[in-house]
């Protein structure tokens, strides 16, 4: 397993030193997300009214940091699967002026819900043997201007806690901006806050948004020293988040 990571990063880190574009290879080519705007024109007033009409109240803070123009990273918490929802209603068309791509546990990708996720702008990543043409699918949204959301705790968890993030929201990060010098890659740390553990009709939400941290700042030294330093950075960003609520 770690093995297969190593790898993947190897391959990743010996790309040349530019705007990576497109790529061609067959494996790059079969991972893709593409938005459908008419679809999400039709979810953005529906979440809308489905939000507040659910919950008894979602407030949200620190607006202002969200990025007006790509590239970014959204970086949430991850402590119910409302937070699809919460994310890009805060985040997407009406907060960056972007659709938002996910990047989303392949697990999750299946049959018609698989389906309407692709729809919406997700792609898939299988966590225990992350493929190069995900993660290379991640680099060229960013080199192409986009938004994309990822959870950088991998999974679900309903405790108060931050959980050990996984390095490769950095990785990705890292390389997009290494590619592409002045690329202006930013992540932004989110942090999602249901009133109870297991979010019911009436608990209140709390959505606090973090300044972006630059990745240009990062660019320098080994690359599991830059990995290591963003990766904790954005670890004790969304823990003073997390600890405001």
């Amino acid at each position: 397993m770690a093995t297969h990571r190593s790898m993947v990063i190897t391959q990743l880190d010996s790309s040349p030193k530019t705007c990576i574009r497109a790529t061609h290879s067959a494996e790059s080519s079969a991972v893709n997300s593409r938005v459908n705007s008419w679809l999400l024109s039709l979810l953005y007033p529906l979440a809308g009214v489905v939000l507040p009409g659910y919950f008894g109240s979602v407030k949200v803070t620190g607006k202002e940091h969200l990025p007006n123009q790509g590239p970014f990273i959204i970086a949430p918490t991850h402590r119910s699967r409302w937070d699809a929802i919460i994310v890009p209603s805060v985040a997407g068309r009406y907060g960056t002026g972007q659709d938002l791509h996910f990047m989303v546990m392949a697990t999750e990708m299946k049959g018609l819900q698989g389906w309407f996720i692709r729809k919406c702008g997700g792609f898939p990543v299988d966590l225990k043997h992350p493929g190069i043409g995900t993660l290379r699918h991640g680099i060229e949204l960013l080199q192409r201007g986009k938004g994309m959301v990822i959870f950088p705790e991998g999974g679900i968890f309903r405790d108060r806690i931050i959980h050990r993030l996984k390095p490769g929201l950095a990785r990705l990060a890292l390389q997009a901006e290494t590619n592409c010098p002045g690329l202006g890659v930013q992540i932004v740390p989110m942090s999602i806050d249901y009133g109870q553990a297991l979010p019911k009709w009436g608990c209140k939400v709390g959505v606090r948004i973090g300044s972006p941290l630059n990745v240009a700042d990062y660019c320098a030294g080994t690359t599991k020293q830059k990995s290591r330093q963003l990766t904790a950075d954005l670890t004790a960003a969304l823990k003073a988040l997390f600890e405001k609520g």
